[in-house]
């Protein structure tokens, strides 16, 4: 069965019919999905999800453009929740310079004071960069993310960061980009990377694969992208549900 291992099922394109669609996900070969915070009302909103749905697991964290709320208080309450028994991971967490709020420096100071909790906490993170690659590596290797592991969230960089993040020992989240037409570098990164590193991800409600591109996205939309791996590779779509659902386990600990 296929593992989300990035959704955002908190959000408001999914208030009309929310439950419906997340008890019918098993049905349809979907048998885990992690909801991911960014920022601290959807971390709260994160929280209540899995203590709802047995399958559904968190990520609690607050994305780089969130990052002007965050405070000194805030990240020990990020600490705490931590701890809850179905947090998987930090994130997601990083650097975003494609809107220009808050300041890189801002950004750069809560991506670091999320990474501490990801060490101390012993979790993985979920890793967002957009346009922001040599800040985004050059700080993770400053603090020695890779002894913390994870996933760069919607890989979108070069083959050449692909190898370097690979190294690092971190897996790539490869979701419905990877079906459009323009995605020639990312199938580059999928036809190059170890299947043992790949992990399949929604981001939803947004980056729906073709052919649904441009309408809400879901976990029932995964089958076309594990489809396009699966060509790209030349290795049966069963392969590749089975490899990516382990490498999920692997990557959030779980048994």
């Amino acid at each position: 069965m296929i593992f989300d291992t990035h959704a955002h099922y908190d959000d408001e394109a999914f208030d009309d019919d929310r439950d419906e669609l997340l008890r019918s996900l098993p049905e349809h070969g979907i048998e885990a999905v992690v909801n991911v915070g960014a920022s601290i009302q959807t971390t709260k909103n994160t929280l209540e999800l899995i203590k709802k749905y047995p399958f559904v697991y968190g990520a609690v964290g607050v994305h780089p453009n969130e990052t002007g709320e965050l405070n000194d208080h805030l990240i020990d309450w990020l600490r705490h929740v931590a701890k809850e028994p179905k947090v998987v991971a930090i994130g997601e967490i990083g650097l975003d310079y494609h809107w220009e709020e808050p300041e890189p420096e801002v950004q750069k100071h809560w991506f670091v004071r999320q990474l501490e909790i990801a060490r101390e906490t012993k979790l993985p993170v979920i890793i967002h960069s957009r346009e922001a690659a040599k800040d985004t590596m050059d700080l993770m290797k400053a603090e020695k993310a890779g002894e913390i592991g994870g996933v760069i969230h919607c890989y979108s960089y070069s083959l050449e960061q692909a190898k370097e993040y690979l190294n690092m020992g971190f897996y790539l989240g490869i979701g419905g980009v990877l079906t459009f037409n323009n995605a020639k570098k990312l199938k580059e990164v999928v036809e190059y990377m170890p299947l043992d590193r790949i992990v399949l991800e929604t981001d939803c409600p947004y980056l729906s694969p073709v052919p649904n591109r441009g309408k809400r996205n879901s976990s029932l939309n995964l089958p076309y992208v594990v489809a396009e791996i699966s060509r790209i590779k030349q290795i049966p779509e069963e392969q590749v549900i089975e490899a990516t659902n382990q490498n999920a386990k692997k990557m959030y600990r779980l048994p």
